[in-house]
């Protein structure tokens, strides 16, 4: 699995971390081992152009996703096709913010945002009650299950 990090955000951060995630992240959901994400740190300043461009919103928010060749979750000993997953894009100072109201570190908020990013990056959503209660049980179960094995 090709899995990219780039900390442009000027926080500090267990760039290995992230990749190990991503990669638990995509075995456990079945993604082609050939298959390419990247995963970027922001500022404020840049994620808030990017939200503002690509979600008509205003602000920075926590993680955009940019799917690419529009990869769905495989079976086992069915993997998907391999590709380019796309990138998940995080914002820390957003990131620290909702972590402080959370009870919990700056560095889990941000695997958690992680871990959400590449389940949209694998079609899941949260716009319905239903697909809600699917998607944030699955990436608590993901998350859970790889901080408990480092």
């Amino acid at each position: 699995m090709s899995i990219e990090v780039n900390n442009e955000s000027g926080h500090d951060v267990d760039e290995a971390e992230f990749a190990a995630l991503a990669r638990f992240v995509l075995d456990a959901m079945h993604v082609h081992p050939q298959t390419e994400l990247s995963i970027m740190l922001v500022g404020t300043d840049v994620m808030t152009d990017l939200h503002v461009k690509w979600m008509d919103e205003p602000g920075p928010t926590d993680v955009l996703s940019f799917p690419m060749d529009e990869l769905r979750p495989g079976r086992e000993g069915e993997p998907t096709p391999a590709g380019l997953l796309g990138d998940v894009v995080l914002c820390p100072e957003v990131a620290a913010q909702q972590a402080r109201a959370a009870g919990h570190s700056t560095a889990e908020e941000l695997l958690l945002l992680t871990t959400h990013g590449i389940l949209h990056l694998l079609g899941y959503d949260h716009v319905e009650p239903e697909e809600e209660k699917e998607m944030f049980a699955l990436q608590r179960r993901l998350l859970l299950t790889f901080l408990a094995g480092r």
